[in-house]
């Protein structure tokens, strides 16, 4: 009598979609090493060639094992104490460790990982209790799709907070400098327009970005480090850096209106419209901290253009429509006037563009390549 238990007809591309997006696929299994790792050389599992079994492993010291958990990617006739033991060196080394399991032997190790994940169908009840998530269908290929939606939820959520970050440093700066150095209109923002720009910049952060999808390549870049997120200074200094840019091209439209002698209510008309501008500007090249704003028109976000086009319709309301003008304390620019609002604000925020460019330049050479961090 013979028994067939073949892998899964998707495996083969779970397992390369880990691969593409960083990650490092092991097998602890209590079977055999000759019938695991026949199984793996079916599916194009990597490093199907070497194995290591449970007895052999716990007689390795910590530091051995460490090394042996690099070089090995089966695992076999394991138990609890020793696939436990796995789950602890993997993470000593730096790893952010998904386990799956479905028996309970797997109970201890599920608990221990950074993520457990149990089987819903097979899975016994202790592996449910001990993980974190439970795969309702027992599809391995469902684990991708939840890296790439936790992936884009972080993409996002950082794009809004830099952004945040970014269009508020320039409006804090607008008001207060030219009351704090004595300048000839000192008020050229009230709360009005104040609450104006936070007006359109609430909807951008939290319904347009929100809605972003997922980068071309986003699974296709290397896990970032659990010690890295988007309120370290590394990532922080480029939102300063943008905000205070932005700055210096309201300001620069403020000097350069009152320069050529205009009255405060156009001088506040051209300065607001150059921090409208911006903001425009800046929607767009945050979309991607990697790919050009020209590659990210493509994405498609209906929402992003629905918000652009009605803080245009209403700045120019706001400028051309007497009710509305007279309310906010604005006149009316010409269309060179507009048109010199309209390049400082964008020249303000495109500098990134250059800044990306210089990224994706220094990535493509040896030296720029960007480590890879560990994961499994």
């Amino acid at each position: 009598m013979a028994f067939n238990d073949p892998p899964k007809a998707n495996i083969s591309a779970v397992f390369q979609q880990f691969y593409d997006a960083g990650i490092e696929v092991k097998i602890i299994t209590g079977d055999n090493a000759l019938t695991t790792a026949a199984i793996a050389k079916q599916t194009g599992f990597r490093g199907s060639e070497r194995t290591l079994n449970g007895e052999d492993m716990m007689k390795l010291d910590d530091a051995a094992l460490r090394i042996a958990v690099k070089e090995t990617n089966i695992f076999t006739r394991m138990f609890p104490e020793a696939k436990l033991r796995i789950i602890n060196a993997l993470q000593a080394e730096g790893h952010v460790v998904a386990m799956t399991g479905d028996g309970v032997n797997d109970g201890p190790a599920l608990k221990a990982a950074h993520i457990g994940i149990a089987m819903g169908k097979r899975g016994s009840e202790l592996a449910k209790e001990a993980a974190s998530l439970i795969l309702v269908n027992d599809d391995l290929g469902n684990m991708v799709d939840a890296v790439a939606m936790g992936r884009k939820i972080y993409g996002n959520l950082k794009k809004a907070i830099q952004y945040i970050i970014s269009i508020h440093i320039p409006i804090i700066l607008t008001v207060s400098l030219p009351l704090f150095l004595g300048w000839v209109y000192p008020n050229i923002f009230t709360p009005l327009h104040v609450i104006f720009l936070e007006l359109i910049m609430g909807p951008t952060c939290s319904i347009v970005y929100e809605n972003e999808p997922l980068e071309k390549d986003g699974m296709r870049r290397p896990p970032r480090p659990l010690s890295l997120t988007f309120l370290t200074w590394k990532e922080l200094s480029i939102s300063i850096w943008q905000g205070l840019i932005i700055t210096l091209g309201t300001l620069g439209t403020y000097q350069l209106a009152v320069s050529q002698g205009h009255p405060e209510e156009l001088v506040r008309a051209m300065v607001f419209s150059a921090l409208v501008f911006a903001n425009i500007g800046l929607t767009l090249v945050n979309r991607s901290f990697t790919h050009s704003v020209f590659s990210t028109f493509g994405y498609g976000n209906w929402l992003l253009r629905g918000i652009l086009l009605l803080t245009l319709t209403l700045l120019g309301a706001l400028l051309y429509v007497p009710v509305f003008r007279d309310f906010f304390h604005l006149a009316s620019p010409s269309a060179q006037q507009l048109g010199i609002a309209a390049a400082m604000g964008f020249a303000s925020v495109l500098w990134f563009e250059v800044y990306k460019w210089m990224r994706r330049r220094r990535a493509l050479t040896p030296w720029g390549s960007a480590h890879r961090p560990p994961s499994s």
